[in-house]
């Protein structure tokens, strides 16, 4: 059985991708030809560049513009850290289509894309305001 799982991620330019998640406080690192790694935690990201995802994948990648093919789901330490970053992706070039906010009282989260449209949601859960089990 496999024992880890690698996340290869098309991008259009991957040195500035490369940047962009290291402006954000992401550890990322060109590897070998056109690709870089972004870990996140113990999860690896791998970007290539848009054909050569395709030529592994074989098939066309989302347009990122009309779909998403993937929501990746952080989780934060606190409320501060939510804003923190939406505050570094704004300002590293990234769109934020969900501004900080709190839901069901207990959760509060944000959304931004990256520079090539993939889709990134960031949450912090209070668990003393969890609602409780029936």
């Amino acid at each position: 059985m496999p024992q880890e799982i690698w996340i290869n991620l098309p991008v259009k330019d991957v040195e500035k991708s490369t940047a962009f998640f290291n402006e954000i406080g992401f550890q990322a690192n060109n590897v070998g030809n056109e690709r870089a790694k972004l870990s996140i935690g113990q999860t690896t990201i791998l970007l290539f560049p848009d054909a050569a995802l395709e030529k592994f994948a074989g098939a066309r990648i989302a347009d990122t513009s009309q779909t998403a093919e993937v929501l990746f789901s952080l989780g934060a330490n606190s409320r501060e850290e939510v804003d923190e970053l939406i505050r570094k992706v704004e300002l590293a070039g990234g769109t934020v289509f969900g501004k900080p906010s709190e839901s069901d009282g207990w959760m509060y989260g944000a959304g931004f894309a990256d520079l090539d449209g993939h889709r990134w949601n960031l949450l912090y859960m209070d668990e003393s305001k969890m609602p409780k089990g029936k």
